[in-house]
């Protein structure tokens, strides 16, 4: 993600970078951790690996940056359409905060159904649910409440306003409801997530492809991306599918013939007038060219200039000499 080469620091003092002389002596960006040395995922193996028998995807945590087996992230991934990025289990316990969007944002993985500790956890969420419905019931509020809270608005109303204005300051006043309880609730996301139950677990994380633009961006979060040096999360530019996007459209600009963009953005009459141009250059410089081969001298920068400076006089002549018009 900020890798830099090491020509012209510390680590090479005799040799000057032609792609950023200016840079500093020791690029902090640069992580030389087991990949650097060809060593992946958790069990510290290379890829491929000749003594791995087992078949197996490799997946990079998008944090960290390093390639895990599916079998060493501590659950089954989904399948591969169903999923763009993952976080690995050390980067969670880094991110910690993750684990409150996961609940709401994550792709499930593939679970076992016999696999107690998943029962456990499932249990735990419900009992949660549970305890937040006996809450409810102990505070007074039963399942219509929305109506009954209407009920009590509507009672209130008219201290606002005459009778005769009703139906007007109505709409106006439930429209003033819905709004100030948003501006009284946090404005932080993660706060707002992290007061309702969710569950950690010893696993890497799984997540869609918008979830990214999900991430709170209040001033107390970007400071602690800050402080965890992720800040790259907020941005939709570093994601795999922004890469992989990039990639394909510099392979179409690479694939991409200059000569038949520019004819294309050109009407019928300069389509022909570049065509008979270009022959007339390829021809000539042909012909020019042959004879430096055919005596076996070198082409120097003098030959070519004096050539197109002939082209472009005896271009001229024959312009000034005849024109000629399409209807």
């Amino acid at each position: 993600r900020n890798f830099r080469c090491d020509c012209g620091n510390s680590k090479f003092k005799n040799l000057q970078c032609k792609l950023l002389p200016e840079k500093g002596k020791v690029n902090s960006g640069n992580k030389y951790n087991d990949n650097f040395y060809g060593l992946y995922c958790t069990c510290k193996r290379p890829y491929p690996d000749p003594e791995d028998e087992i078949p197996d995807e490799m997946i990079q945590c998008i944090v960290c940056e390093d390639w895990f087996h599916g079998r060493h992230l501590g659950a089954v991934p989904p399948e591969s359409g169903d999923f763009h990025e993952m976080v690995c289990q050390a980067c969670m316990n880094h991110c910690h905060f993750l684990w409150a969007y996961a609940s709401q944002l994550a792709v499930p993985p593939l679970t076992k159904v016999n696999s107690l500790e998943d029962e456990g956890i499932v249990l735990k969420v419900e009992e949660s649910e549970e305890q937040k419905k006996e809450i409810k019931k102990e505070s007074g509020v039963e399942h219509q409440d929305p109506k009954e809270e209407k009920q009590l608005e509507q009672l209130n109303e008219p201290s606002t306003s005459s009778g005769s204005a009703c139906p007007e300051v109505k709409c106006t006043f439930f429209s003033e409801l819905h709004v100030v309880p948003k501006s009284e609730e946090p404005v932080c996301k993660l706060k707002e997530l992290q007061s309702k139950p969710f569950v950690k677990k010893d696993t890497a994380t799984f997540w869609p492809s918008n979830w990214r633009s999900k991430l709170c961006t209040c001033e107390d979060c970007l400071k602690m991306y800050s402080e965890l040096e992720v800040q790259f999360l907020t941005d939709e530019c570093d994601t795999v599918l922004a890469y992989e996007n990039k990639g394909t459209s510099d392979q179409e600009t690479e694939r991409r013939d200059p000569l038949m963009d520019t004819l294309n953005s050109m009407n019928r009459v300069q389509q022909v007038e570049l065509i008979c141009e270009y022959n007339d250059l390829k021809t000539e410089l042909t012909d020019y060219l042959r004879r430096f081969a055919d005596e076996g001298t070198v082409v120097k920068r003098e030959d070519i200039q004096h050539f197109f400076e002939e082209f472009q006089s005896r271009k001229r002549r024959r312009t000034n000499r005849m024109q000629y018009y399409c209807s």
